[in-house]
């Protein structure tokens, strides 16, 4: 709770802008893309996408008008080897992706798993036509790494899921037609201190492993943070301790009225994060539910082997990024 309200309190002072304002402007939001890159057999780069696409609006959304188009979604140039693992939302291909034509309701979110292949040593460039929240990109231990040109994004280092180990990236507040590159090298493995934590990718720059040289709270590269920010002309230490006396009477006022709270919470339900963990397990398991569907769909007949491996893929990719999620509240 402490870090949360430091958290807010610095956000404030420090005047930082937020991304997800943009998102507002169009009806169609992307809450999450997963995407899973590796290797192929043919040498070639398997990209294997998990979208989730919210109608924001309280009305039922049939696409811009401008035609049948309900969802544009734009794969890179290049792309080969297309294919659509959703039989129950009707699609057409296009020069430039694909499009959807089933309206989504209001409030609702359309999940769409899809893949394609890009050719060995090829820069991947990336954009999409709605705002995208936060993006995770998955590589399979030992399958390589990627760097990233013109954005910003965090090496999350390893997540075990499932017996597997993956390499972790994130990028979020993704503007509509933002274009950015992936660098893909299935040779080129990450650092071992990549591996264990987090690190900054800058826009158009490798990684950059930094060398702990001084003790944590006066580490050189916080004193450059702060000789950088508005508040350089204060002293740093009189400042901890305002902060923290601000972080105490936070904490003081939080307990007394979170306490005269409580009967209008139980009313409303739960907060935020109860909310959040109540959805990722309503998550986890549909998901679940789909896989014993398709194994059952399998075992009577209805669909091929290769839907069904194409499929069962796809399921568990996405129930991997539920359990990543789930992580943080049981850590």
């Amino acid at each position: 709770m402490i870090k949360k309200i430091t958290v807010l309190l610095l956000g404030l002072l420090l005047f930082v802008p937020f991304n997800g304002m943009a998102a507002a402007e169009s009806p169609i939001s992307i809450d999450m893309h997963y995407l899973v890159v590796s290797p192929a057999e043919d040498g070639s780069t398997n990209m294997m996408n998990m979208v989730n696409f919210t109608n924001t609006t309280a009305e039922e959304y049939k696409g811009d008008g401008t035609g049948e188009a309900v969802l544009n979604v734009t794969i890179p140039t290049g792309a080969t080897g297309f294919s659509f693992l959703d039989n129950k939302t009707a699609q057409k291909q296009v020069d430039t992706g694909f499009i959807t034509t089933d309206p989504i309701p209001a409030n609702q979110t359309l999940v769409l798993p899809y893949s394609y292949r890009m050719a060995k040593g090829e820069e991947i460039n990336l954009s999409f036509d709605y705002p995208v929240q936060a993006m995770q990109i998955l590589v399979p231990e030992g399958m390589g790494s990627i760097e990233f040109k013109n954005v910003t994004a965090t090496n999350q280092g390893l997540f075990k899921m499932d017996d597997q180990n993956y390499q972790g990236y994130s990028v979020e507040g993704i503007e509509a037609n933002q274009s950015f590159t992936m660098i893909y090298d299935k040779d080129k493995q990450p650092a071992a201190s990549e591996t264990k934590g987090s690190s900054e990718l800058g826009a158009g720059k490798a990684n950059t492993n930094v060398t702990k040289t001084a003790p944590a709270f006066h580490n050189p590269g916080h004193l450059r943070m702060w000789a950088q920010s508005p508040l350089r002309t204060f002293d740093p230490h009189v400042f901890l301790i305002v902060m923290s006396a601000i972080i105490i009477a936070a904490l003081s006022y939080f307990g007394y009225f979170r306490m005269k709270a409580r009967a209008e919470e139980k009313r409303l339900g739960a907060d935020k994060e109860e909310s959040a963990f109540k959805n990722l397990m309503a998550k986890q398991k549909a998901i679940m539910d789909k896989i014993l569907e398709l194994e059952e769909n399998f075992s009577d007949g209805n669909m091929s082997e290769e839907d069904y491996q194409n499929k069962l893929a796809a399921y568990k990719q996405h129930l991997v990024q539920v359990k990543m999620n789930l992580r943080q509240f049981v850590e």
